[in-house]
């Protein structure tokens, strides 16, 4: 999937414009990296689309937060509402879902809480 794809399937999931999306999808893209083990964080970024591969830091240490939290970070990020980075961070996991394989997918899900899945899951 290409990058302006990608963008388009989240801004139509999530009703948002392109711009938000775009902001969006890094925020998530980002706070991922800062969810994941250097090794997963690595694994996944070289499926993504070019323009969002330098938005997945790799990280030494792996921060401790949930979804909850997820949101609320992505939220300040983007300037959106705590709704609509739910929304959001929703659309940008079912997209990604969507592109990377289901294996790089599932290690991603396995280091991030049950709440993550259950997320994905709700959306088809």
């Amino acid at each position: 999937m290409e990058y302006k794809d990608f963008i388009r399937a989240v801004a139509e999931r999530a009703a948002l414009s392109r711009q938000e999306a775009e902001d969006l999808a890094r925020a998530t893209v980002e706070m991922l990296g800062d969810r994941l083990s250097a090794g997963e964080a690595k694994r996944l970024a070289t499926s993504l689309p070019e323009p969002l591969r330098g938005s997945l830091h790799v990280r030494d240490r792996i921060e401790d937060f949930g979804l909850s939290d997820f949101v609320t970070r992505v939220s300040e990020r983007t300037g959106l509402t705590e709704k609509e980075a739910t929304a959001g961070v929703r659309a940008v996991l079912v997209t990604v879902r969507e592109m990377v394989d289901d294996e790089v997918f599932d290690h991603v899900l396995a280091q991030l809480p049950g709440e993550f899945q259950e997320m994905v899951e709700t959306t088809t």
